[in-house]
C-alpha cells in the first residue's frame, strides 16, 4: 500500500474540474477550426461569375409575325450523371420558361450538380 496516496475531496474535485476544462477547451478549438474551414470552402464555391455586357443601344421591340414551328429535333444531348427522364423534364421546363418550342432549342449537354 505504499504506492497509493489518499486525496481528499477538494483535490479530487479540482482534478476532475481541470480534466473537464481541458476537454471543453479542446472541443471548442476543434469547433472553431471546423467552422473556419467550412467558411473557406463555401467562399471558394461562391466565387462571382463576371459576364461582360456589351454596350448595345436599346431599340424598341418590333412586333414580329409568329414563326412557324421548326421540324425535327435539334441534335444530340450528352447526359452526365443524369437520368434521361430528368433531362427531358429539364428541357421541357426550359422551353416553357423561354416560351419557345422544344424543337427550336439546342441542348448540348446536361450535367447533374451534386
Amino acid at each position: 500500500m505504499e504506492g497509493r496516496m489518499n486525496l481528499n475531496i477538494g483535490e479530487n474535485l479540482l482534478d476532475a474540474l481541470l480534466g473537464y476544462l481541458a476537454v471543453f477547451i479542446g472541443l471548442s478549438l476543434l469547433m472553431c477550426v471546423v467552422i473556419i474551414v467550412g467558411k473557406i470552402m463555401v467562399a471558394k464555391m461562391k466565387k462571382p461569375v463576371v459576364i461582360p455586357v456589351a454596350e448595345v443601344p436599346v431599340k424598341a421591340p418590333v412586333p414580329e409575325a409568329p414563326k412557324p414551328l421548326a421540324p425535327g429535333s435539334a441534335g444530340e444531348v450528352k447526359l452526365y450523371d443524369t437520368d434521361p427522364r430528368d433531362a427531358a423534364m429539364i428541357m421541357a421546363i426550359v422551353a416553357d420558361k423561354l416560351g419557345k418550342p422544344l424543337n427550336e432549342l439546342r441542348f448540348v449537354s446536361i450535367k447533374e450538380v451534386k
